[in-house]
C-alpha cells in the first residue's frame, strides 16, 4: 500500500465506478425497522441485485425530530413519517446504474401494507470525507461486546487497507427478519484520509448490505455520535 502523510485531499478525484443513485418516493409511511421488508421489495423488483457484487441499500433516515414530531424507538411495530424530500438510496456499481434507472422508475413495492412508490432517480457520487459512519454494521459474532467489536472492524479494515485511528461504538440495533433478529452496531471511524474513505464507501464492512449494513456515508464527526 503506498502511504502519503502530505497528501491533499482535495487533489484526491473520486471515482465513479461506485455511487450511489437516489430516487425521489412516494410514500407516507414506514415501519422504523424496514430493512428486511425493502430488502425483499427491492430484490422482487430487480432479481438481479443480490448477484451483483457492490450492491448495497440504504435503510430509509429521516431526521430524529421534524415539526414538532420526534422519530419513534425502533421496531417493526412504530412508524417512520415521510416527507417529499425523502429518498430512496442505492449504492451500485456504475456499469449497473443505467438499468437501475431504467428499470426501477414507476416500481410499486410492497412493504408489510406500506406501498412505496419509486419516482425519478439521480447519480450522486460518493465523498472524499474524513470522517464516515455506519448506522448498522454486522461483523459475524453477535455476543461480541464493543470490544470485540472493534478488534474485528480493526482487523477487517487492516485487511481493506485502511488504518483505523480513531473509532467509536455506537448503539446496538436488532434488526427484523424472518430467521429472527440480526444483531447490529453502529460504528464511526474519523480521520480517514481520502484515499481510505473512499475505499471503505465502495467496499463496506461485514456482511448483509442489502439490509443497509456497513455502509459507510459522510457524518459530522465524533461528539455527535457520543450524544446518539
Amino acid at each position: 500500500m503506498f502511504w502519503n502523510e502530505d497528501e491533499n485531499p482535495d487533489e484526491i478525484q473520486v471515482p465513479d465506478d461506485i455511487v450511489d443513485v437516489l430516487f425521489a418516493i412516494d410514500c407516507k409511511r414506514l415501519p422504523v425497522d424496514h430493512a428486511h421488508l425493502l430488502s425483499t421489495a427491492l430484490q422482487a423488483a430487480l432479481p438481479w441485485i443480490a448477484e451483483e457484487p457492490g450492491m448495497a441499500l440504504h435503510t430509509i433516515h429521516v431526521a430524529g425530530s421534524q415539526n414538532g414530531w420526534e422519530r419513534p424507538a425502533h421496531g417493526t411495530d412504530s412508524e417512520l413519517m415521510l416527507s417529499r424530500r425523502t429518498k430512496l438510496t442505492i449504492r451500485a456499481p456504475r456499469a449497473r446504474v443505467d438499468d437501475i434507472l431504467t428499470q426501477l422508475p414507476g416500481t410499486r413495492l410492497e412493504l408489510d401494507g406500506h406501498p412505496l412508490t419509486v419516482g425519478v432517480g439521480k447519480i450522486k457520487p460518493l465523498c472524499k470525507d474524513a470522517t464516515l459512519f455506519s448506522r448498522y454494521v454486522v461483523t459475524g459474532n453477535e455476543d461480541q461486546d464493543e470490544q470485540v467489536f472493534l478488534e474485528i472492524a480493526v482487523r477487517a479494515l487492516s485487511g481493506m487497507g485502511i488504518q483505523v485511528r480513531k473509532a467509536l461504538c455506537g448503539k446496538t440495533t436488532a434488526l427484523a427478519t424472518p430467521d429472527g433478529p440480526l444483531q447490529t452496531r453502529s460504528l464511526m471511524l474519523a480521520s480517514l484520509t481520502a484515499e481510505e474513505s473512499i475505499r471503505l464507501q465502495q467496499t463496506g464492512l461485514g456482511t448483509h448490505r442489502l439490509m443497509g449494513c456497513g455502509i459507510f456515508i459522510p457524518h459530522k464527526g465524533i461528539d455527535s455520535v457520543k450524544q446518539g
